[in-house]
């Protein structure tokens, strides 16, 4: 699922397990299986490692929960849900890897784990898409505005996805969920985020009654690639995954729009239209278009929400970091930003303030 120039490593030594056992388990789970099996760690994932298991015949990808799993927040870490929503979406207009097996076991290699298909591809680093051409910059976004459109559209419930969430109070609940986990985690205090944790709940728009499978951090480089078209092949990384709100989830893909380059994936500021890239509005008018939606009237709240969760998140990968359970070294570079986050956040809430009064 993962292609080989995002880079692969020998195993580390905290995230290693019992390869023969591993083996031995897809011999008996994985229609085709053949060994011998190798093992490579992909380079990258803050939460649940990622490895590549090579045979003569074919290549899997495994992703994993951490090794040791202890002082784990609660629902982190959650590879079954993954498999549960990708193997659902097989069919339909989202793309996903094929999934091969889910142990749940923890006996067999220490912890809960699942197979699924390699996918070769591109993965696309910078938002800005340097070395593209304006053309194809324009189709990569249309293409990506495309399958979370049909992500938001998709009736999950006829997937077996009924239960995959509780629609309604939607935002009220993951507000209450990032406050407790931020709270669990919190290493250092930060003021900006405990007013978002205060003035949020109080300030959520009317619930307009949406419902939708949100992936939870759709973002380009969650993405594979086609290796010559403008073509998602699979979204990766569904652990945050839920049925919610559709518009929790689109304004988290527009942050990219909203930080500056260099921080938190942005393209803020840049010159869309020599670049080929849609503008914020541009983008929201397409997505508005595919789901029918009038307008997104109320972005700057579920911008401020999405940065106040992100906030949430990434304290939570530093307090792994502290608590030496990150699956990868660049996690303290990722947990350091949970602060600027939470300030940005607070400016959008105070645009919502200013908005209101007004």
């Amino acid at each position: 699922m993962i292609p080989d120039f995002v880079g692969t490593m020998p195993i580390s030594e905290r995230q290693k397990f019992d390869a023969e056992a591993l083996e031995r388990y897809l011999a008996d789970h994985v229609e085709g299986f053949g060994g011998p099996l190798s093992i490579e760690q992909f380079k990258g994932g803050q939460s649940n490692p990622t490895f590549k298991l090579k045979t003569p015949g074919a290549d899997y990808v495994m992703r994993a929960k951490p090794g040791p799993i202890s002082k784990l927040l609660p629902s982190a870490h959650a590879v079954e849900r993954e498999y549960r929503v990708m193997r659902a979406l097989a069919d339909s207009q989202v793309p996903v890897a094929r999934m091969f097996a889910l142990c749940e076991d923890e006996s067999v290699i220490g912890r809960a784990f699942y197979v699924m298909e390699f996918v070769a591809g591109r993965v696309l680093w910078d938002q800005s898409l340097p070395g593209m051409s304006r053309a194809e910059r324009s189709a990569i976004y249309a293409e990506m505005n495309r399958v979370i459109a049909a992500l938001h559209t998709t009736d999950y419930a006829s997937l077996g996805l009924a239960d995959y969430g509780r629609p309604g109070n939607y935002f009220a609940r993951q507000i209450a969920r990032w406050s407790k986990q931020y709270q669990m985690s919190e290493t250092e205090n930060i003021p900006e985020m405990n007013r978002l944790i205060e003035w949020l709940p109080n300030h959520i728009p009317p619930d307009d009654g949406a419902t939708s499978i949100v992936h939870g951090d759709y973002r380009l480089d969650n993405m594979i690639f086609h290796p010559s078209e403008p073509k998602i092949l699979a979204v990766l990384d569904w652990e945050l995954s839920t049925i919610g709100h559709p518009l929790a989830d689109f304004a988290y893909h527009l942050m990219s729009w909203h930080t500056p380059p260099g921080g938190f994936r942005g393209i803020g500021g840049l010159d869309y239209a020599t670049l080929g890239i849609p503008s914020e509005s541009e983008y929201t008018a397409t997505y508005c278009k595919a789901t029918g939606r009038a307008g997104i009237p109320d972005i700057d709240f579920y911008l401020a929400y999405n940065m106040f969760r992100i906030a949430g998140i990434l304290q939570g990968i530093m307090k792994r970091v502290v608590d030496g359970t990150a699956a990868n070294e660049q996690a303290i570079e990722s947990g350091r930003r949970a602060r600027s986050m939470a300030v940005l956040g607070w400016a959008y809430a105070e645009r919502v303030i200013a908005k209101r009064a007004a």
